[in-house]
């Protein structure tokens, strides 16, 4: 993207907004599937929070200031919409969130679009493990290699706090995959 500011201009000028979103898109579609996908699991549920997130942004992208960047703006929509996404599920299964992650995590090696191996496959269930905020932080953190500041944007906290709850998860990971 050459320039932030002229892009976000072009997304909420009338007149260039359907072209600049068709370059949002391209842009964003699979960095923020995988972020999904991470927190919900489920390739169907990832695709339909994915889809609520553009959805979400081309509605509000006019209401956008630029306090924060673009990315991280979007990253947050991204994040709210999977866990509307867990919480609806949840409640509709009669389940709590946590029953509703270990669910998925199990069904995980039937799902066609899962291509990991028994290792990954642990670590997911480590992950799974981990309150909520910990595994945002620790998905972001480890496969997003997204910076402490862009994180404490996205999720509205200090760097400081991310850090331990990042240490935390870690710990409690290792714990688990070294547990047997």
């Amino acid at each position: 993207m050459i320039n932030e500011l002229e892009f976000i201009k072009r997304l909420q000028n009338p007149e260039s907004k359907e072209a600049a979103f068709r370059e949002l898109l391209q842009l964003y579609k699979e960095r923020l599937y995988w972020h999904i996908r991470k927190i919900v699991i489920n390739h169907n549920d990832a695709d339909d929070a994915l889809q609520n997130t553009f959805i979400k942004i081309y509605r509000s992208i006019d209401k956008f200031k630029g306090d924060s960047m673009l990315f991280s703006w979007m990253y947050r929509i991204a994040t709210n919409e999977s866990i509307t996404l867990i919480n609806k599920n949840a409640k509709r299964l009669q389940i709590t969130n946590e029953e509703h992650q270990q669910k998925a995590i199990n069904n995980l090696t039937a799902d066609v679009y899962f291509e990991g191996d028994d290792i990954q496959l642990k670590l997911q269930k480590a992950i799974a493990t981990l309150p909520e905020k910990q595994q945002l932080v620790f998905n972001m953190r480890y496969f997003d290699d997204l910076k402490y500041k862009d994180m404490a944007e996205i999720l509205d906290t200090s760097e400081g706090a991310l850090k331990a709850s990042y240490h935390i998860a870690a710990k409690k990971i290792e714990a688990f995959l070294t547990s047997d």
